[in-house]
């Protein structure tokens, strides 16, 4: 693919990816012998080569680092940074503590008297709302510069994409950490049936996709579709009309709770009403009647159709194939070879929707080490990619920047509108004005004077924090990878923030 100039692409132009590996390269293990090859792998399956991380594959080897990387246990992160997590509001308090002194909060405002007085308490209200969605990406954004399993929080990221809700409707910014944290990030390396069956038990999911209107004889079917479409078989995943209303049949009664009062169940149905956190089955609700799903007939019984339902997409072909080529499409190339996509698929469905086992196939392959490089990143990546880089282990005071950076390049965190979640090839990303605000973002970080490093308070100041990018990290691992004419580049420039500007902003580090 073109890449379009920016201003350091006309410097540095006729400027090419750097070198590949070579075509007889085959596993991550014969890679590991090779350290620009081993530098391209970590790039690829971490948040982006840093110092740290090299040094923990050194210490380890490739195969035992990746290994490990791909077992789902997060490991214990810095103190000062575990502390400002666990100090967060959505980390001390339970959804659904959080969201019924929300609730309560919106009704005082409501009933506020004085039209002044009432416009600023539904402000407050909002402040608050959208200050918990900025503790949720925060730390997201912490854990992925700072944590030591990469893999993992790559991969929470992926799925978070995968079933997409938007932070914007209803009051979801204060579910969102929660589901970050409870259906998404435990499941991202473990049993895709464990992680499609907590997306589905989420108030976030359910609320986003409006499965709370849905009820017997008033059919919403937007949880349906796009739990088939988009979540698990794919738009050409062999499913009907009939089989998306058979499934919003089967979802009816599924839906969220956020006060304290419980519906006036039928005695006959009492003993079906689960309530758990903000989860809610009404059975009062539910289609209860026999249904026909995807050439199954399912018995009207309750919630437990839906974990029948979620255990046949699961564990349909078709959703193997899809979710691999996804998987593919994120860690390969924009469009992968369907050879690959079927060895992944056959791992996927051998293993019952093993995740990590799936993404060893894929690391393993051919088609894995010849596209090192090669991934344009998208604007998440190369923001946190560029912040790992430059600071390495050093902690960021504000986090702030880094949010700035990816609304003004159209990849908020929790800011998709629509169900499909944010794309994943590079056309999407590429454009004349990305690369602009790419260099404008490469120039704040490069001259130290981003923000990042400004303390909080009524008298905020910035810390001195100059990035040292030509360290012996890039003299013995990164230089290699850059082409002649980034060197060129660099050669040429009249002053360490300048040299740090073009380094950051060079192709080679648009990609990963």
């Amino acid at each position: 693919m073109i890449i379009p100039r920016s201003p350091l692409w006309t410097l540095m132009a006729p400027c090419a990816l750097a070198a590949t590996l070579s075509a007889c390269a085959t596993t991550p293990r014969q890679d590991a012998h090779d350290r620009a090859a081993t530098i391209g792998m970590l790039d690829r399956i971490s948040w982006g080569v840093n110092a740290a991380a090299v040094r923990q594959v050194d210490a380890v080897g490739w195969p035992a680092y990746l290994d490990a990387q791909l077992r789902q246990q997060a490991a214990p992160m810095p103190a000062p940074l575990q502390a400002q997590i666990a100090a967060m509001t959505i980390s001390q308090q339970s959804l659904d503590v959080l969201v019924s002194a929300l609730q309560q909060r919106r009704r005082d405002a409501d009933a506020t008297a004085g039209d002044d007085a009432k416009k600023a308490a539904q402000q407050a209200y909002q402040d608050e709302l959208n200050r918990l969605a900025r503790e949720a990406a925060t730390r997201s954004l912490l854990r992925d510069l700072y944590s030591d399993t990469q893999l993992l929080e790559h991969m929470s990221w992926f799925w978070m994409n995968h079933f997409n809700v938007h932070q914007g409707k209803s009051d979801l910014r204060a579910m969102v950490g929660d589901y970050e944290e409870t259906a998404i990030r435990p499941h991202a390396l473990g049993k895709f049936s464990d992680l499609l069956a907590a997306t589905a038990h989420h108030p976030a999911m359910i609320r986003y996709l409006d499965n709370e209107q849905n009820a017997v004889k008033h059919l919403n079917e937007n949880y349906a579709r796009e739990l088939m479409e988009l979540h698990t078989l794919g738009v050409d995943g062999g499913y009907s009309q009939a089989d998306v209303q058979e499934l919003a049949r089967i979802l009816t009664g599924v839906g969220v709770n956020t006060g304290s009062a419980v519906p006036a169940v039928r005695k006959e149905l009492q003993a079906q009403y689960l309530r758990r956190g903000l989860f809610e089955f009404n059975p009062n609700r539910h289609d209860y009647g026999d249904k026909q799903f995807l050439g199954h007939a399912i018995h009207g019984r309750g919630l437990a159709e839906l974990d029948e339902a979620i255990g046949l997409l699961a564990r349909s072909p078709a959703t193997a194939t899809f979710v691999s080529r996804k998987l593919a499409q994120y860690f390969v190339t924009d469009d992968p070879a369907p050879a690959l996509v079927q060895r992944m698929a056959a791992q996927f469905s051998a293993t019952d929707g093993d995740i990590a086992a799936t993404l060893r196939t894929l690391f393993a392959s051919p088609e894995f080490a010849q596209s090192l490089e090669h991934k344009f990143k998208d604007p998440v990546h190369y923001v946190v990619g560029a912040v790992r880089l430059a600071y390495d282990d050093k902690l960021i005071l504000n986090s702030a920047p880094m949010l700035n950076w990816l609304g003004r390049m159209g990849e908020p965190l929790y800011g998709r509108q629509t169900p499909d979640g944010y794309p994943l090839v590079a056309s999407a990303w590429a454009s004349p004005g990305q690369m602009t605000t790419r260099f404008e973002i490469a120039k704040a970080i490069g001259s130290g004077s981003a923000g990042l490093f400004k303390t909080d308070g009524p008298h905020p100041q910035e810390r001195a924090a100059f990035p040292q990018l030509a360290n012996a990290l890039y003299f013995q691992s990164l230089q290699q990878r850059l082409s002649p004419a980034t060197r060129q580049a660099l050669e040429q420039s009249t002053s360490p923030q300048e040299w740090n500007t073009f380094l950051l902003a060079s192709p080679e580090l648009m990609h990963r």
